[in-house]
């Protein structure tokens, strides 16, 4: 909470979603890697001050796994499960590329 309050022009608060929207506010955007070329779901909230929202660049569909039980999801995910906490934990906050380079390309 303590971004929240910065006195700097531009601040980007990224989280997943989680209790900010809660103890703070709703986010300003929701993005997800297959709006920038990473054709997977990994919903990513962002808190914006002094900046425009993210412009998709690359809308592609994402790759979703039909598993065993009969749900749908990423295969990201499902790689994680079966990782170490420490693990799992790098693996699922990776930023992917294609939102990388927008936040390079559009925030500069």
């Amino acid at each position: 909470m303590k971004f929240t309050n910065l006195k700097c022009p531009k601040v980007v608060i990224e989280n997943p979603v989680c209790i900010m929207s809660t103890i703070y506010r709703k986010p300003d955007q929701i993005i997800q890697p297959y709006m920038f070329g990473d054709a997977t779901r990994k919903t990513t909230c962002l808190w914006l001050k002094g900046l425009p929202k993210l412009i998709p660049t690359n809308i592609v569909q994402p790759k979703i796994i039909k598993l065993k039980n009969g749900q749908n999801d990423t295969e990201w995910h499902v790689k994680s499960w079966g990782l170490p906490a420490k693990e799992r934990s790098i693996m699922r906050s990776k930023t992917y590329q294609g939102i990388a380079d927008a936040i390079a390309q559009q925030w500069g």
